[in-house]
C-alpha cells in the first residue's frame, strides 16, 4: 500500500466517523412530537386561546347582569365663613370665623326588574360568544396542525430528493471511473471523461442547494412549533398515504364538523340574539330602588341665636321607577333595521360558506384521486427507470453503448424520482386538505 493510498483511507475513516457522530447527535423528531410542540407553543394558537379565555371570563360572570347595583358614598366637608344678617326691627348681626362641619353617608341599591327581556338576550349572546371562541380556537388548532403536517413532510420530501441525488451521484462517479479507465487504455475520449466530471459536479452543486433548502424548511417548521425543536434534528424517511378515502365519508355530516361552517352558523345565531337585544329597547325599564341616608351637621360660633348648632338625619327609603321610551330621534327603529340587515347578511354568508366548502371538498377530492392514481403510476415507472439505468450502465461497461445513452437513462431516472417524490408529497397534501375541510384533522 502506498503512502497516498493509506492517507486517503485514513481521511475516509475520519470523515466517516465525523459524519456518523453528527448523524447520531441529530435528534429524530416525529410528526406527533412536532404537532404536540405546535399545540403548546404556536403563537397563532396562543392568541386564539387568549381570545377564548376572555370569552370564558365573560361567561363566568354572566350572572352579574341579574344582580342589583349597590353603591356607597361617604363625604365630609368643613367650612369657615364670615356672615352678616339683617332683620326687620332687630339690629343686624355680623361675625367672622364661623365654622361648620358636615358629614354624610349613603348606601344606594338599584335592581332592574324588567327591561324587555334584554338581560336574558345579553346572557344568551355571551354564551354564544363563548361558543364562538371555542370554535375559533379549534379552527386555529386545525389550521396550525395542517401547516405543521405540510411543513414536516416537505422536509421528508427534500430528504428523499437528497437520497435520489446521492444515487445519481453514485452513477456519475461510476461513469467518471469508467471514462477514466477507457481513456487510459485508449478506448475512450477525453471529452467523454470531462462530460462525466461536469455531470458529477452538477450533481454535487444540486446536493448543496438541496441541503440549503432543507435547512430553511427546518427553520420554518421550527417557527410553527414556537421554536421548540432542537437546533439540529432529523425527520422520518417516508410519507404515509391514505389511499382509501371516499367523498361520501368526507361529505357525511360535514355541516356539523367543518369549522368554517360552524363559525358562519354561530355568527347567524349571535346576530339573531343581537336583534332581540335591540328590540328590547322598545319596552319600558322598571327598576326597584332603595337607599339608606345619614347626614350630620355641626355649627360653631353661630351668630344666629335661633339656628341649631347640631343636627342629624338618617333614614331608609325605597320605591319603583319606570323609564318609558317615547321619542329618541328614531334611534330604536334605525337600530332594529340595522340589526335585521345584519341577520340577513350573516344568513347569506352562511349559505356562501356552505357552497364554498362543498366546492372545495369536491375539487380537493378530485385532486386527491388524481394524485393517488399518479402516485401508483410513478411507483411503477421508477422501477422501469431504475432497470433502464442498470442495463445502460452494463452496456456502457461492455462498450456496446455510448455515454450519451447512459446520460439519457440517468436523466429519465432523475425525472422519474422528481415526479415520484412530488406525487407522494402532493398526495399527502391533498389528503391533509380534505381532513382540514372536514374538521377531523384533530379529534
Amino acid at each position: 500500500m502506498t503512502f497516498m493510498s493509506g492517507k486517503r483511507i485514513f481521511s475516509f475513516i475520519i470523515v466517516f466517523v465525523f459524519c456518523t457522530g453528527v448523524a447520531r447527535s441529530q435528534q429524530m423528531i416525529t410528526l406527533e412530537e412536532a404537532i404536540a410542540a405546535t399545540l403548546k407553543n404556536n403563537y397563532d394558537i396562543l392568541l386564539a386561546e387568549n381570545d377564548s379565555a376572555a370569552a370564558a371570563i365573560d361567561k363566568k360572570y354572566i350572572f352579574g347582569g341579574f344582580l342589583p347595583t349597590v353603591n356607597g358614598t361617604l363625604g365630609r366637608t368643613q367650612t369657615t365663613s364670615a356672615q352678616k344678617q339683617e332683620f326687620d326691627g332687630r339690629p343686624e348681626v355680623e361675625g367672622k370665623g364661623i365654622r361648620a362641619r358636615n358629614l354624610s353617608a349613603a348606601i344606594n341599591l338599584n335592581l332592574v326588574l324588567f327591561d324587555g327581556l334584554k338581560m336574558f338576550a345579553t346572557r344568551d349572546r355571551i354564551n354564544e360568544l363563548f361558543a364562538l371562541g371555542q370554535i375559533n380556537l379549534k379552527n386555529q388548532v386545525i389550521n396550525s396542525t395542517a401547516a405543521v403536517i405540510n411543513a414536516y413532510y416537505i422536509i421528508v420530501r427534500q430528504k428523499q430528493q437528497l437520497k435520489a441525488i446521492d444515487e445519481q451521484m453514485s452513477i456519475n462517479e461510476e461513469r467518471v471511473k469508467l471514462a477514466d479507465r477507457k481513456l487510459s487504455v485508449g478506448l475512450g475520449t477525453k471529452p467523454e471523461l470531462l462530460q462525466a466530471k461536469v455531470d458529477l459536479n452538477a450533481q454535487k452543486a444540486t446536493r448543496l442547494q438541496q441541503q440549503s433548502i432543507m435547512a430553511q424548511s427546518k427553520e420554518q417548521l421550527n417557527q410553527l412549533t414556537g421554536m421548540q425543536l432542537p437546533e439540529s434534528f432529523e425527520v422520518s424517511d417516508s410519507i404515509p398515504i391514505k389511499d382509501d378515502m371516499t367523498i361520501e365519508n368526507i361529505q357525511n355530516n360535514i355541516q356539523s364538523t367543518s369549522p368554517a361552517i360552524l363559525l358562519a352558523l354561530k355568527n347567524v345565531d349571535i346576530s339573531r340574539i343581537m336583534l332581540k337585544e335591540v328590540k328590547a329597547t322598545r319596552w319600558p325599564i322598571i327598576s326597584f330602588g332603595s337607599a339608606y341616608n345619614f347626614t350630620q351637621n355641626n355649627n360653631y360660633n353661630n351668630i344666629n341665636p335661633y339656628a341649631a348648632i347640631f343636627s342629624s338625619n338618617k333614614g331608609f327609603n325605597f320605591g319603583f321607577t319606570a323609564s318609558v321610551p317615547i321619542l329618541n330621534y328614531m334611534n330604536v327603529n334605525r337600530n332594529i333595521k340595522q340589526a335585521q340587515l345584519d341577520v340577513t347578511y350573516q344568513e347569506i354568508a352562511l349559505k356562501q360558506q356552505k357552497n364554498a366548502v362543498d366546492v372545495l371538498v369536491k375539487a380537493g377530492f378530485y385532486n386527491y384521486q388524481y394524485q393517488v392514481s399518479l402516485l401508483k403510476l410513478e411507483e411503477e415507472n421508477i422501477q422501469l427507470a431504475k432497470e433502464n439505468v442498470s442495463i445502460a450502465l452494463e452496456r456502457f461497461k461492455l462498450g456496446v453503448s455510448t455515454f450519451l445513452e447512459l446520460r439519457e437513462a440517468q436523466k429519465s431516472l432523475e425525472d422519474a424520482y422528481d415526479r415520484l417524490i412530488a406525487a407522494r408529497y402532493n398526495t399527502k397534501l391533498s389528503e391533509t386538505e380534505l381532513l382540514r375541510l372536514k374538521g377531523e384533522l384533530v379529534k
